[in-house]
């Protein structure tokens, strides 16, 4: 991977829109940015030259899908680490620098077993919500606590438990004891502090660290490692990182591996069960819906959707000739409409809409700017409530 493409994914860091941000407190990229990230954009595609600089040729090339070319072997990454770490040491850093904080939220690749598959929890081609920083030794536990913090914020909006996983040295893995020895220990002093459930889970780390894997229940009961925060002082080694410190002299950076929602196809069948399919309005893809009854009411039909789009909504309108009030109605519920208006001519001469929810509650008929006022405050405080 040429070194000015690590620049030209540096600076490409703010121009990607991704709807899957929506997942965030926020709804978008402002809790990433107000915690200090930075989005940047990495390739898929890498020489295994990289991966055998990076240690994972060795200990993870059984689990990558490799392409031959004439003269090299590429393989898909299944990581973003060995990207970041380029981008990195692309010129000198300064303490003043760090942290450093990149998020990633590119496609990873990995060629799991055919037995282990299964549905969306686990796939060959997934999207994470990855990121790494690199800050000193010094700064070490202050970004631990900020990553469970961030962990926590977001696990509270969609009303998950969890508990943390202390996951140690494995066998085998990369460098020397009194690292490993070093790195468990700071985990351990950030969780007690974190005050969070918390157990020990030995030898399940990464070859490269210690982690702190974060465990949450689904609707039925099952166990979903998701979020996690590994500890990683060996990519820096590996890959000579340093930064001149405020001593003059040059150091080593750490590096901290960070996943909130962790796989995001994941994160989606799990909140799918958990919601039983009836999307919050803040995450539903079916929000609102408009049904016209008699001759004039499509041409306003038209203008209230057009009205909840502007505004940001998933809006539709139910514009079928042939079938019923109750059946369009019915037809809404199934689909899971978080809202369902229906507008006749008495709506269309008062401006308003006539409201129902997707679980039969009639909530009358109001003004359609009161509407999407209301509507707009529940979708932007991440409200489950229906009335309004």
């Amino acid at each position: 991977w040429p070194r000015q493409s690590a620049k030209l994914a540096s600076v490409c860091a703010h121009t990607h829109s991704r709807s899957f941000r929506h997942l965030y407190p926020d709804g978008d990229l402002r809790t990433l940015l107000r915690r200090g990230f930075h989005e940047v954009v990495t390739p898929t595609l890498y020489s295994t030259a990289l991966w055998e600089r990076s240690g994972h040729w060795e200990h993870y090339s059984e689990n990558m899908f490799t392409v031959t070319g004439d003269t090299h072997t590429y393989a898909l990454k299944p990581m973003n680490c060995p990207a970041h770490c380029l981008m990195f040491e692309q010129r000198v850093r300064s303490w003043r620098e760090l942290p450093l904080r990149w998020a990633d939220f590119g496609a990873l690749h990995r060629n799991e077993l055919s037995g282990a598959l299964g549905g969306l929890t686990r796939v060959r081609r997934f999207c994470q919500d990855d990121a790494h920083i690199f800050c000193t030794p010094e700064q070490l536990e202050e970004e631990i606590m900020a990553c469970l913090d961030f962990v926590r914020s977001v696990y509270r909006v969609f009303g998950f438990s969890f508990h943390c996983l202390l996951s140690t040295r494995p066998t085998p893995c990369l460098g020397e004891p009194a690292l490993w020895d070093h790195a468990e220990q700071q985990l351990e002093r950030s969780l007690q502090q974190f005050g969070e459930r918390w157990q020990l889970n030995p030898g399940d780390g990464a070859f490269y660290g210690p982690k702190i894997d974060i465990q949450i229940k689904d609707a039925i009961g099952r166990q979903h490692q998701c979020a996690t925060i590994q500890l990683d002082f060996q990519l820096p080694i590996r890959f000579d990182l340093q930064y001149v410190g405020g001593d003059g002299e040059t150091h080593r950076p750490v590096m901290v591996h960070r996943a909130v929602l962790g796989s995001l196809e994941r994160m989606i069948a799990i909140l799918a069960e958990n919601f039983g399919g009836k999307w919050p309005l803040w995450l539903s893809p079916a929000q609102v819906i408009i049904i016209p009854v008699g001759g004039g009411s499509e041409t306003y039909a038209q203008q209230v959707v057009r009205q909840f789009r502007k505004a940001g909504f998933m809006a539709d309108v139910d514009d079928d000739q042939g079938a019923t009030l109750n059946k369009k109605i019915r037809s809404a519920q199934l689909a899971q409409y978080n809202y369902i208006f229906v507008v006749g001519e008495k709506e269309c001469v008062s401006g308003t809409v006539s409201v129902r929810t997707r679980g039969g509650k009639q909530l009358g008929r109001r003004p359609t700017d009161e509407v999407l006022a209301s509507l707009t405050h529940l979708r932007d405080t991440r409200s489950n409530q229906d009335d309004f």
